[in-house]
């Protein structure tokens, strides 16, 4: 898995830092980063403070969780249909 070379909070500083200089491309160049990376973190943390994205953060590792708990489940109940369908 590729690993993130920025976190969360450092996103919404660079977010932060080129809503005040106004100069994307400047900002994105101090940063090395590409303005499409920029774009797409402007998309999903645009306006979020640090603490809201951390809050966001935990609750994507929660709706993760739940989601391998309904899988897990869901075999577990088809399992035991095709069991109790066969005639002993």
């Amino acid at each position: 898995m590729k690993r993130k070379r920025f976190t969360e909070e450092q996103m919404i500083g660079i977010l932060k830092e080129a809503e005040q200089a106004g100069n994307i491309r400047e900002v994105c160049r101090q940063n090395n980063i590409t303005e499409q990376t920029f774009y797409r973190w402007r998309n999903k943390f645009g306006g979020m403070e640090v603490s809201e994205a951390k809050k966001l953060r935990e609750l994507e590792r929660e709706n993760s969780e739940l989601k391998k708990m309904v899988a897990d489940l869901s075999l577990d109940i088809r399992m035991l249909k095709d069991l109790n369908s066969k005639k002993w």
